[in-house]
């Protein structure tokens, strides 16, 4: 009988122990340069540099979000670090709205818009010049929210929990206008950095890598 209980009490350590078993990819983590998705202590520590008006970044994560979290982040071997790369004021808008909402949900944002990738593109290829005047005027402030207006950014980042009134305090937050641009600026320096995405593997750049297809097999030699 004795030996029964203790049985059944190593059993349930070892059930405790398994349901106890981190959540990675509900782990988020806010950094100086961007946003990590898992394990901390990861082997495989990926940084992906991406812009939410690149076609190619739309294509990656179209094609590995979903593989690169299960299969990689969700048993703890991968981080996945998102920085953003800025290139013109319809990126910066989309950037500094995800980087408004909470920290938890930044990677739901950071989909969503790469998820209305095609609508982005459609807007910028049919605006008027009009248009393009108003997202490039003086006031930086009133330039993004016409982008915001224009592109349907309300809309988007509203189902991430920000209000009309808060993305529009976001979007006029000049010291994180300026911290997005430093960091792109140091990011090219750091990693040399000549297209989006790119990709950062423990620190290095991965030279000649743009697409899923290609960084699949350089983060399994290293697991």
């Amino acid at each position: 009988m004795k030996a029964l209980f203790r049985a059944a009490a190593t059993l349930g350590i070892a059930l405790m122990s398994v349901g106890a078993a981190p959540n990675w990819l509900a782990t988020v983590a806010k950094t100086d340069g961007g946003h990590v998705l898992g394990n901390p202590n990861a082997k495989v520590k990926l940084i992906t540099f991406e812009s939410y008006t690149c076609s190619h970044c739309a294509d990656f994560e179209k094609e590995a979000a979903g593989a690169l979290r299960i299969a990689y982040v969700q048993p703890g071997k991968v981080s996945l670090e998102v920085r953003h790369f800025v290139r013109d004021p319809v990126d910066l808008t989309a950037a500094m709205l995800t980087e408004c909402v909470a920290p938890a949900k930044f990677f739901n944002a950071h989909q969503a818009f790469f998820a209305k990738f095609d609508q982005i593109a459609q807007m910028i290829t049919r605006s008027t010049k009009a248009q393009q005047d108003r997202w490039y005027e003086k006031d930086q402030a009133a330039a993004r929210r016409a982008v915001a207006s224009d592109f349907g950014f309300y809309d988007i980042i509203s189902a991430q929990g920000l209000t009309r009134a808060q993305a529009d305090q976001c979007l006029g937050n000049a010291a994180l206008a300026k911290r997005l641009a430093d960091q792109t600026k140091a990011a090219d320096e750091k990693f040399n950095i000549t297209g989006t995405p790119s990709f950062a593997i423990n620190g290095v750049t991965l030279i000649a890598t743009h697409q899923w297809s290609l960084l699949k097999p350089q983060i399994d030699a290293r697991l």
